[in-house]
């Protein structure tokens, strides 16, 4: 739950973590693939970062993305209210997550809003572990080994994700799913597989109680 602001949030503990480490700013940096700048200015809460820029520094510094956008220490229950989703948003999707926080999680539970048009990249996704989707509202096309499933509302479909895959909304309204991804080691780079086309674009908040899903 962030209580404060997320962005600073962020900062505090990635500067935190850095400096348990025993990293400079620029070790971090080139461990990490990102300019100093950046990183400079996500720890003093001046930029939200992106989803692929979260993903580049947990994994430098060697922990799940989760505990760079969650306050407070690991739990062992997480219970969030609907304004109190960690978001990643771009153009067309927005992504939410429904619990992280765990030590050793291994699963990431996910909501997706896509607008039409909306889909998960130019290429097809690649990832360790299984991939549960669950059609909430709307349709959604994906694609498994090239093979097209179309998801109606309850419709599921559960596979594993080594196959190459890929969704999109091709239809006139919106749709929502749920998207579990389950993996006993890499689940956070399988999220940011499914990330990484909207990474630029994407930025990670709390849900404000005003922009909950209208009726």
């Amino acid at each position: 739950m962030f209580e404060s602001d997320p962005v600073q949030v962020v900062g505090q503990r990635l500067r935190a973590l850095r400096a348990a480490r025993g990293l400079s700013v620029r070790e971090l940096a080139r461990a990490s693939d990102l300019a100093f700048n950046t990183i400079s200015l996500i720890e003093r809460g001046k930029m939200s970062p992106t989803v692929s820029t979260l993903h580049k520094l947990a994994s430098a510094l060697g922990v799940h993305m989760a505990y760079l956008v969650t306050e407070g220490s690991p739990k062992n229950v997480v219970f969030l209210r609907c304004g109190e989703r960690a978001q990643a948003r771009s153009s067309h999707v927005l992504i939410e997550s429904l619990g992280t926080g765990l030590p050793d999680q291994k699963l990431q539970i996910l909501l997706l809003t896509l607008r039409p048009g909306a889909h998960s990249g130019p290429d097809p996704i690649v990832h360790v572990g299984h991939e549960f989707a669950f059609c909430l509202e709307g349709r959604v096309e994906y694609r498994v080994e090239g093979k097209p499933y179309e998801l109606g509302s309850e419709d599921s479909l559960l596979f594993e994700a080594h196959l190459p895959h890929e969704w999109r909304n091709r239809y006139e309204a919106p749709s929502r799913l749920l998207l579990i991804i389950e993996a006993e080691q890499g689940h956070e780079i399988a999220l940011s597989r499914h990330m990484e086309s909207h990474g630029e674009a994407c930025c990670v908040r709390r849900r404000p109680d005003a922009e909950r899903r209208p009726a």
